[in-house]
């Protein structure tokens, strides 16, 4: 019989691959869709879809009914706003969804987290067993420890729960980070804070959805928490590097020391704020964080208890997500790699 899986945020970057992985392995899928959203990705797959914003708990009844797992990609992401804002989707949002899923006799509910749930410092192989601060930098990494720590709460409970925590994901349909990227690299705008050789922690979207059909699948990842990268040394400057030779941009040469970095970000915040900004500074203590800090989360755990082992290494996989980008006129054809 077949077995029949919720996604949401399916129409999304990482959701969609997730979708589309455990259709071609025999699962039957179910999205959860806003009415807004673009969904000729998920139609062309076939897939079943519920309307309903995240939160919405007719709706959310509606998408559990009758299924065995959920996976739940959706989330408000972003580097800037009110923290509210963001509670509102992923923390109150979740708890809905929860609240739905415990009414059914579900398999596995597989909460998608991030490596963001971290502190806000340099790391060197930080496993699971150090607990992320209650406080954080901005919104969206403040509520994806609170979705986190609801999500473990209804397991605990009796809620089959397992939690994965991605570094940053790249790959094919991202239509949001990679060319956010590309555009300040294009336009020189770009600059590496410090050295650049601080490691990144990335993971290539197929890698992440080879772990997550893991957990899927083992039992013994119920209740617990994972770490997730490509398990490959990536620093900042390799990663922006290749980016550039593989779209034929030059590689950026500005670098702007760490301390500066961090004292232009405060400053830049508190104008914004006070000036009501609604669209982030070009630098922010959530982008200080993400591109000067070191970076390395162990994935020992994911390795010893799923038997995650990364397929995609990183040049690969760059130079196939970097495919994607110019067949979508992200990459203009000209800019060929050298």
């Amino acid at each position: 019989m077949e077995r029949l899986c919720l996604v949401t945020g399916a129409t999304g970057f990482v959701g969609s691959h997730v979708a589309e992985r455990l259709s071609k392995q025999g699962y039957r899928v179910r999205t959860l869709v806003r009415a807004s959203s673009d969904t000729r990705l998920i139609d062309a797959l076939g897939f079943e879809k519920v309307l309903g914003d995240l939160g919405d708990a007719p709706a959310a009844a509606r998408a559990v009914a009758g299924v065995q797992l959920v996976v739940h990609c959706a989330a408000m992401v972003g580097d800037w706003g009110p923290v509210a804002a963001f509670r509102r989707v992923n923390v109150d949002g979740l708890r809905v969804l929860l609240d739905a899923a415990r009414t059914q006799s579900l398999e596995r509910f597989i909460h998608t987290s991030s490596l963001g749930v971290y502190e806000a410092r340099d790391h060197f192989g930080t496993d699971e067993s150090v607990a992320p601060p209650t406080a954080h930098i901005d919104g969206y990494t403040q509520t994806k420890v609170e979705s986190e720590r609801l999500a473990l709460e209804y397991g605990r409970a009796g809620l089959p729960v397992t939690v994965l925590r991605p570094g940053l994901v790249y790959g094919p349909r991202d239509r949001t980070m990679m060319p956010r990227v590309l555009e300040a690299i294009r336009t020189g705008r770009f600059a590496y804070l410090g050295s650049g050789e601080q490691a990144m922690n990335s993971i290539y979207v197929e890698n992440f959805v080879d772990a997550l059909m893991l957990a899927l699948q083992k039992p013994q990842s119920i209740g617990e928490v994972y770490n997730l990268t490509d398990m490959e040394r990536v620093s900042k400057r390799r990663f922006i590097e290749t980016l550039a030779r593989l779209t034929g941009y030059p590689a950026p040469k500005r670098s702007i020391p760490l301390p500066v970095a961090r004292a232009l970000a405060t400053v830049l915040e508190s104008v914004w704020r006070l000036l009501g900004r609604t669209e982030p500074p070009v630098l922010n203590q959530a982008r200080v964080k993400f591109l000067g800090l070191n970076l390395d989360f162990s994935c020992e755990k994911a390795r010893r208890e799923l038997g995650y082992q990364p397929r995609w290494e990183f040049d690969k996989a760059m130079a196939t997500t970097v495919d994607w980008l110019r067949a979508e006129g992200m990459v203009p054809a000209l800019a060929a790699p050298k």
